[in-house]
């Protein structure tokens, strides 16, 4: 099954129902969405001479035109490879290469940049003659496609820092929708809208979905991305909003509703995520907002499915072990499987720590072109998640630490080799260790432990990342040193390097 049919359908039995609004403004009703994408789809096909399964990367803020794009791809029988928008443009250009895309559709005020560093990359802009040219086509039919077929290729860095590919097909978004609706929100109307105030391109854009399932409203914010009163305003003009958040985008969020004294009664689903949530946080976001919220607790490898914490689970105070059910994430999504396991795969009994193991249909196919990785994640039949946690007698997981080195700030994944490898092309760098440092606001901040020769100070590596990376991916404090612990066979002892953190944190 083709994901767009999801909008063919809603289109057909819908079609004056308000599908996208900027703001609080109507764009278009499901019926002129799909004439929209479908002439779109014609395009990609017959001006960009695209076929079947060919990519196409998406490097754009949260703006109309993504979602139209999104559904354009898959209406045309292709795969898109949607890219963060916070990346470099260097970063970018290996995405476009890794993955082959054919085609790039960029926001406007990418473009520039774009065109500097990819002179010869085949670009379609919103909001051009070109883009125009393509809506004034005749509509195009959707093209079918096989439910293991690529629909949704999304780049998340590996171990080593260097991105990976996690292909996801028709089959797992649809089954990611499912559960959605049986293990998220299974209240979902028509009535009900998602803003997305999180990138489009990550967990936010994939439970669109859902919503064009239901027919319901995508409410894209005027400033495209988390502006808390900018939320508070749309629940009051748009009402019933539903969106994907961070803990610390609830935590901003509730500091508004406390400073502004608004009333919480136009949010109706706040679904958190992607980090660690402090238990007084959430109390502290239930006793403002009151029982709207569910976390969920998943990877790219098996999208926003592998367990939730329903806001049964939360608003439920009388539970005897409440505290311990919220500092979980919850249970297995309806269509996974979740185990703890040993190094060997074997399933470890309630209350003893091991590996998260997951499979469903909601489990990636692999890694794009990339085996060795695909063998090391995927093997037994299980998803092998990196991610330690214990799980209790009644099926609910909590996470205890990571096997990875993975650092989340702010709900996104920064992966500390990449960021080493960097520093250490500056002259006078001789060794680099990142670790990330506890922050309530953030969850976790980039800190890097450097040993250098005399002359190199913070601002010059600071203008190295700022150059070559994501900003969110630099580091927010540099440590200088004389050389950093190690044990008997040289490997750096991050543990002592995140005690040390520990230390000067209590004595400030």
């Amino acid at each position: 099954m083709n994901l767009a049919t999801l909008l063919e359908r809603a289109a057909r039995q819908h079609p004056e129902r308000p599908a996208m609004l900027l703001g609080d403004q109507l764009l278009y009703r499901y019926a002129q969405l799909a004439d929209r994408v479908a002439r779109l789809a014609r395009a990609l096909k017959e001006q960009y001479r695209l076929t079947a399964g060919d990519r196409v990367a998406l490097y754009m803020g949260n703006e109309p035109a993504y979602l139209e794009l999104l559904y354009a791809c898959w209406w045309a029988g292709l795969a898109v490879v949607p890219v963060n928008a916070k990346l470099h443009v260097q970063e970018l250009a290996f995405i476009l290469t890794d993955s082959g895309a054919q085609l790039l559709c960029c926001s406007a005020g990418f473009h520039a940049a774009v065109r500097e560093t990819l002179p010869q990359q085949r670009l379609l802009q919103p909001g051009t003659a070109a883009y125009a040219e393509a809506l004034a086509l005749p509509p195009l039919e959707p093209q079918p496609r096989a439910p293991t077929d690529l629909a949704w290729l999304f780049y998340t860095s590996g171990t080593t820092g260097r991105p990976k590919g996690v292909m996801l097909s028709h089959r797992n978004l649809l089954a990611m929708t499912a559960c959605y609706f049986s293990d998220v929100d299974p209240g979902l109307g028509a009535d009900d809208a998602i803003v997305y105030a999180a990138p489009i391109s990550h967990g936010a854009g994939l439970y669109n979905f859902a919503f064009v399932a239901r027919g319901a409203r995508h409410v894209l914010p005027v400033s495209q991305g988390f502006e808390p009163a900018e939320l508070v305003a749309l629940s009051q003009g748009v009402g019933r909003l539903c969106f994907f958040a961070a803990p610390t985008m609830v935590r901003r969020l509730v500091d508004e509703l406390e400073r502004s004294g608004a009333s919480p009664e136009g949010f109706k689903t706040i679904v958190y995520g992607g980090g660690p949530m402090y238990v007084e946080d959430i109390q502290r976001a239930l006793r403002v907002m009151g029982p709207r919220f569910v976390q969920i607790y998943g990877q790219g490898e098996s999208p926003m499915t592998i367990t939730a914490l329903q806001r049964e689970d939360l608003a439920d105070v009388l539970q005897p072990d409440w505290l311990a059910r919220i500092a979980s994430v919850g249970r297995a999504q309806l269509l996974v499987e979740v185990r703890v396991a040993d190094g060997q795969g074997q399933t470890l009994p309630a209350g003893e720590i091991g590996e998260v193991l997951v499979r469903g249909d909601t489990v990636m196919a692999g890694y794009w072109r990339n085996a060795a990785a695909s063998d090391a994640a995927l093997h037994g039949g299980w998803l092998w998640t990196g991610d330690m946690g214990v799980m209790d007698t009644h099926g609910y997981l909590t996470l205890k630490d990571r096997s990875k080195d993975l650092i989340i700030s702010g709900g996104s994944n920064i992966y500390p080799r990449e960021v080493e490898e960097l520093l250490l092309t500056q002259a006078g760098v001789r060794e680099v260790a990142v670790v990330g440092q506890p922050d309530r606001e953030w969850g976790e901040v980039v800190v890097a432990f450097v040993v250098a020769e005399p002359g190199v100070d913070a601002a010059a590596l600071d203008a190295l990342c700022l150059a070559q990376i994501a900003r969110f991916k630099r580091p927010k404090r540099y440590v200088f040193m004389d050389a950093l612990p190690k044990n008997h066979y040289g490997k750096v002892l991050k543990t002592a390097l995140r005690e040390q953190l520990q230390q000067q944190e209590t004595q400030e």
